[in-house]
């Protein structure tokens, strides 16, 4: 499989139709159970979020986030086909927010309107959507694992970031057996400046060595203790890099209690 070549010095392929997305999104949501628990920033902009599961007794909690980068549309359209396939962990809760960057999505931008990246913003927010994202987190129980679905538009293949400071089993390798069928595996010895292994990165976990904190950081830091950001490579069909975000997070699923 090759890079298809669209992408220069940008994300230039597929992109969504963003208020039928959302339709679709509330649909899917609605018709396999899911509770909305939306937020919105304080300029009344609503980021979608959606809980399936059991406040009672004690449940592992799984998190989903996609589409802080608005022109990442892989991200977003994997959460919307894992709430159609509704093959959920009977034994776990799960939150999703699927669209952290709503705006940028129909922009086909990276950034929010006012230029920021929202995956910097997380150490001291600045922006309103981060600011409401990490109210609202606070709202929410402690995370048994949390997974950020992301593309690369500069990537040879797929690769995914571990935070596991604890050294709790991996579901890093798996995930990466997962997708090889699937898609391509970025083999660099160097990614995104940082020394990868099989398509791995284990990033810094010391504070002082992230002065801009990314949304998995935060998650971290407050809320889990084992962290993955799925990088699809966004120059390769939008299919694709679908079907490899979708079955890198079922190997997380399929680990918990059906």
């Amino acid at each position: 499989m090759r890079k298809l070549g669209l992408n220069l010095g940008k994300y230039c392929g597929e992109t969504l139709a963003v208020p039928a997305y959302f339709a679709d999104l509330a649909a899917a949501a609605q018709a396999h159970g899911w509770r909305d628990v939306s937020f919105s920033t304080t300029g009344g902009k609503l980021l979608p979020a959606y809980f399936r599961g059991s406040a009672a007794g004690e449940r592992p909690t799984i998190y989903i986030s996609a589409g802080i980068h608005g022109d990442e549309p892989a991200g977003p359209l994997a959460g919307l086909q894992l709430l159609r396939e509704d093959s959920w962990p009977a034994g776990a809760n799960l939150l999703l927010c699927p669209v952290l960057n709503p705006d940028g999505l129909a922009g086909n931008s990276r950034e929010n309107p006012s230029g920021v990246d929202l995956n910097r913003d997380y150490k001291d927010p600045q922006s309103p959507e981060t600011q409401a994202h990490v109210a609202w987190l606070q709202t929410q129980p402690a995370f048994a694992v949390t997974l950020c679905l992301h593309e690369d538009w500069e990537a040879q293949g797929f690769y995914l970031y571990e935070l596991n400071p604890d050294a709790r089993p991996s579901f890093a390798p798996a995930m990466i057996a997962a997708v090889a069928p699937l898609c391509p595996i970025d083999l660099s010895p160097e990614i995104e400046g940082r020394a990868a292994a099989g398509g791995i990165i284990h990033p810094s976990v010391e504070p002082s060595s992230r002065p801009l904190w990314p949304e998995a950081f935060h998650l971290l830091r407050h809320h889990t203790r084992l962290s993955y950001t799925l990088e699809a490579p966004s120059d390769f069909p939008l299919s694709v890099r679908v079907a490899a975000l979708v079955a890198a997070v079922r190997v997380v699923l399929a680990a918990f209690p059906k």
